[in-house]
C-alpha cells in the first residue's frame, strides 16, 4: 500500500518530538485507568511554547493505547455552540449535522478530544463547562489547549476542582534542547549559544536550526539574523493597538519588573494604566510580586529586534528607567533598595560580562540579616571548610572586634547560606589590623594614596562565600554583591573599598567592568591559598559619577566597549588635599583672581570639587575658569543674609574690585581697619568652609 503525504508528516512530527514526558505520563494514566483522575487536561502557555506538537503527540499516544483521538483546532471554527459542535462532529468522522455527543457515546473505545487554540473559545467558555463537556461519556478524556490558563470560574466550582487537570507548559529544559538540536544536526559548536538564546524555546529552537540548514557553514548570530527575530515576533507578539502599546510591550522586554509607575515614566504619561492593564492582558506576561514580566523568549527577541531596529530609542527607554531606579535608590532602604539595585544591574544584561556573573532575578527565599551570637560558630566552619584555619581564625576575630558590619544571607527557614564581614578600617585599632595581613596590607595601600580626610570611611570586604559554593556564581553569591553595591552607595564619605578575591582571575572583567580594579602588589598569601585585591577609588569617582559610568556602559553589547580605557588614556589625576591645604589653597586663588593664567598652577584646579564641575576631559585654563565662577558664587551667597553682608563687602573691596591697599578699602567701608580686618578674616573663613563642603560632597 502507497504512503500518504499525511504519513510523512505524522512520522517526521513524531521524530523531531522531544521532552514533555511528565505531560505524557498524565495521559497515559488517564487514559489507561479505569476511572480517570481528570476528565479535562487544560495546557496553555505562550505562543510557539508547542502546544499544537504536544496534541499530536498525544494522538499518536492515544491511538498506540487503543484510544481514539480527535483533534479540532479553534482556529477553523466560529466560537458559537452550532459551528463548535460542527467541527467537531467532523473530527470524530460524522456528519457537520450529527451530534458530536451521540458520536461519542456511539464508541466503544476511549476517545480523546484535543482542542487547539482555545483562546479563541472564550465566548463558549461558560457553556463548554457547563453544558457540553458534563454531557460527554465518562471515559472521555477532553485535553484543551491555549495561550491563557483557565479562568478562575473552573476553580470556583466544587465539581471541576477535583476532574480538571491544569497543566502550564514551559521550555525545554537544556538537555531537551540539546537532544533537539542533535535531531536537527545543528553542529554541536553552535548548540550551546542557540540554547542560551532560546532559553529552551521550542518554536525558537526549530526557526534557528531551519536557517542554519539553509545557510550550512553559517554561525549563530542574533544580532545578524533580523530575519529571523521578525519570525519570532510574528509568531509570538499580537499586533500592538497602537504605537504607544507597542513602546509599552517595548519597555516591559527591557525592565526586570514592569510596574504601573515605571511604565509611566518610561512612555512619560501622567498616567499608564490602560497601557500597564494591556500588558496584563497578554498571554506571554506573567504577574509576579513586584511586577509584570514577559516570557523570557519575549523579552530576549523583542529587546534584540529593537537594538537592531531603532537602537536610539533603545538607548533612550534605557535612560528613562535608570532615571526611575535612581531616583527610587534615594527614597528606599534595606531589602527594597537591594531589590532596586536588582532592577538597575539588570539593564547591564546585554553586556556578556554581567549576564555571566549575576543571577538577576529576585529571590525571596534569601534575606539578608545582621549577625547573631549563635550565628558566629557557623561563620567560622564555613570559612574553615573553604578556606582553611588561619583565615577562619580571623573571621573570628573580626566578628568579635567588629559585628555590627557582619552580614548574614538566611534562605526561607532561615539557615545560613552564606555572609559577608565588611572591616570599616579608619575605625580600628592599628594594633588589630596588624593582626591581619590582607588588612595591614589594604590599610597601608589607602594611607599611601592620600590623606584621609576627617570623616572619610575605607570600607574592606574581607570575607565573603556561599555556604557551599564558596566564591562560584550562585544566587548567594549574586545577592551578596548587590549588599556591596548597597554598602558603596549610602557609605557618606567613602574614600576607599576593597574585595578580597580567592579567584581572582575569574572575576577580574566583571569587576573591571564595574570600575573596581585589580592590585597586585597586595596579593596575599594564607594557608595555602593566594587572595587577590580589587579597589575602588571613591574620591577619583564618587557614587554619582560611578552610576553615570555604569550607565554610559550599560547599552554596550560586546565586553571590548563595555571595559574603561586603559590607565594610559586617563587624564590628570585628582589632587585630594587635607582641610589646612585645602584652605591655604583658597587663600592663594583669592590672590590670583583676576588672573586665570596664574589660577591655573593652584591646586584647587586638580581638586575633585572642579573636577566634578569641569568633567575629565576639561584643559587646565577650563579648570582654572571653573574654579573662579566656584568661588565667585560662593562669595555671592554672602549677600544673601544680611548679617554676612558686611563680609561680602569686604570680600569684594579687597578681591573681586580691590582698593589700592587695605588701608583704602577700610576707608571705602567706613569702618575702622581692625574692624576691617576682622570681616574680612570671617569671610574668608566662610569662604573655606563653604568650598571645602562641595569638596566632600562633589
Amino acid at each position: 500500500m502507497s504512503t500518504r503525504i499525511a504519513d510523512r508528516l505524522h512520522a517526521a512530527r513524531r521524530r523531531f518530538f522531544v521532552g514533555r514526558n511528565a505531560q505524557k505520563e498524565l495521559l497515559h494514566a488517564a487514559v489507561t485507568n479505569e476511572e480517570p483522575s481528570f476528565c479535562v487536561m487544560y495546557v496553555y502557555g505562550p505562543g510557539g511554547i508547542g502546544k499544537t506538537a504536544l496534541l499530536h503527540e498525544f494522538a499518536d499516544e492515544a491511538r498506540d493505547l487503543g484510544a481514539d483521538p480527535a483533534y479540532l483546532d479553534m482556529r477553523s471554527v466560529e466560537a458559537t455552540p452550532d459551528a463548535f459542535a460542527s467541527g467537531l462532529a467532523l473530527s470524530l468522522g460524522g456528519d457537520a449535522q450529527q451530534n458530536p455527543i451521540d458520536l461519542l457515546h456511539a464508541r466503544p473505545n476511549k476517545c480523546v478530544l484535543l482542542l487547539d487554540t482555545c483562546e479563541m473559545l472564550a465566548p463558549l467558555e461558560g457553556w463548554l463547562r457547563e453544558s457540553f463537556l458534563p454531557a460527554m461519556p465518562a471515559n472521555t478524556i477532553a485535553v484543551m489547549a491555549g495561550r491563557n490558563a483557565p479562568s478562575s470560574a473552573w476553580s470556583a466550582d466544587h465539581g471541576w476542582q477535583s476532574l480538571l487537570q491544569v497543566v502550564p507548559l514551559r521550555n525545554l529544559t537544556p538537555d531537551e534542547s540539546m537532544a533537539y538540536l542533535d535531531l536537527r544536526t545543528v553542529p554541536r559548536t553552535e548548540r550551546s549559544g542557540i540554547v542560551d538564546f532560546t532559553h529552551g524555546h521550542p518554536l525558537a529552537i526549530s526557526l534557528v536550526a531551519d536557517v542554519l540548514d539553509q545557510h550550512p557553514g553559517r554561525h549563530f548570530e542574533p544580532l545578524a539574523a533580523p530575519d529571523m527575530i521578525q519570525s519570532l515576533l510574528e509568531r509570538l507578539v499580537q499586533d500592538a493597538p497602537s504605537p504607544r502599546h507597542q513602546a509599552a510591550l517595548e519597555a516591559a522586554c527591557l525592565a526586570l519588573y514592569m510596574t504601573e509607575g515605571l511604565l509611566a515614566d518610561m512612555l512619560e504619561l501622567e498616567d499608564a494604566r490602560v497601557y500597564f492593564e494591556w500588558l496584563r492582558s497578554l498571554s506571554f506576561m506573567e504577574a509576579g510580586r513586584y511586577g509584570l514580566f514577559p516570557h523570557d523568549l519575549v523579552r530576549e527577541t523583542m529587546a534584540t529586534d529593537l537594538h537592531w531596529r531603532n537602537p536610539d530609542w533603545y538607548v533612550e527607554l534605557h535612560r528613562r528607567a535608570r532615571t526611575f531606579y535612581h531616583e527610587r535608590l534615594r527614597q528606599t532602604t534595606g531589602f527594597n533598595q537591594r531589590r532596586i539595585l536588582a532592577e538597575l544591574v539588570f539593564l547591564h544584561r546585554d553586556s556578556a560580562i554581567v549576564r555571566s556573573f549575576f543571577d538577576f532575578q529576585v529571590n525571596d527565599a534569601l534575606y539578608t540579616d545582621h549577625l547573631r551570637p549563635s550565628d558566629v560558630d557557623a561563620i567560622v566552619a564555613m570559612v574553615e571548610t573553604h578556606e582553611g584555619t588561619e583565615s577562619a581564625r580571623l573571621a573570628a576575630f573580626w566578628c568579635e572586634r567588629q559585628p555590627d558590619t557582619v552580614l548574614i544571607m538566611r534562605d526561607q527557614f532561615q539557615r545560613h547560606v552564606g555572609f559577608l564581614v565588611i572591616l570599616r578600617l579608619q575605625d580600628i585599632d592599628p594594633v588589630d589590623i596588624a593582626q591581619d595581613v590582607a588588612a595591614a596590607a589594604v590599610w597601608a595601600f589607602a594611607r599611601q594614596q592620600a590623606p584621609l580626610r576627617p570623616g572619610e570611611q575605607v570600607l574592606f570586604y574581607r570575607f565573603w562565600m556561599d555556604q557551599k559554593s564558596y566564591q562560584a556564581i550562585s544566587t548567594t553569591q549574586s545577592r551578596l554583591f548587590l549588599n556591596m553595591l548597597q554598602y558603596y552607595l549610602v557609605t557618606p564619605n567613602l574614600a576607599y573599598s576593597f574585595l578580597v578575591c580567592a579567584e581572582p582571575d575569574f572575576y577580574r572583567d566583571v569587576l573591571t567592568y564595574a570600575d573596581i580594579n585589580r592590585v597586585p602588589e597586595l596579593d596575599f598569601t594564607l594557608g595555602e591559598r593566594r587572595y587577590g585585591l580589587f579597589y575602588h577609588d571613591w574620591r577619583l569617582r564618587p557614587p554619582a559619577a560611578w552610576l553615570q559610568l555604569m550607565a554610559d556602559r550599560e547599552i554596550a553589547y560586546s565586553a571590548e566597549t563595555a571595559l574603561p580605557p586603559p590607565p594610559s588614556a586617563a587624564g590628570p589625576s585628582i589632587l585630594f588635599l587635607s582641610q589646612p591645604e585645602f584652605a591655604q589653597a583658597v587663600r592663594e586663588a583669592l590672590r590670583h583672581l583676576g588672573r586665570a593664567d596664574a589660577l591655573q598652577a593652584n591646586p584647587l584646579v586638580r581638586s575633585r570639587l572642579v573636577d566634578s564641575h569641569a568633567g575629565a576631559d576639561a584643559s587646565a585654563a577650563a579648570c582654572a575658569g571653573v574654579l573662579q565662577e566656584l568661588i565667585l558664587a560662593a562669595i555671592e551667597l554672602l549677600q544673601s543674609s544680611p548679617r554676612q553682608r558686611k563680609l561680602h563687602r569686604a570680600l569684594y573691596h579687597t578681591y573681586l574690585q580691590p582698593a589700592p591697599t587695605q588701608e583704602v578699602a577700610a576707608e571705602m567701608l567706613d569702618l575702622p581697619f581692625s574692624t576691617y580686618r576682622r570681616h574680612l578674616k570671617e569671610g574668608i573663613e566662610n569662604l573655606v568652609e563653604t568650598l571645602w563642603r562641595q569638596e566632600l560632597d562633589a
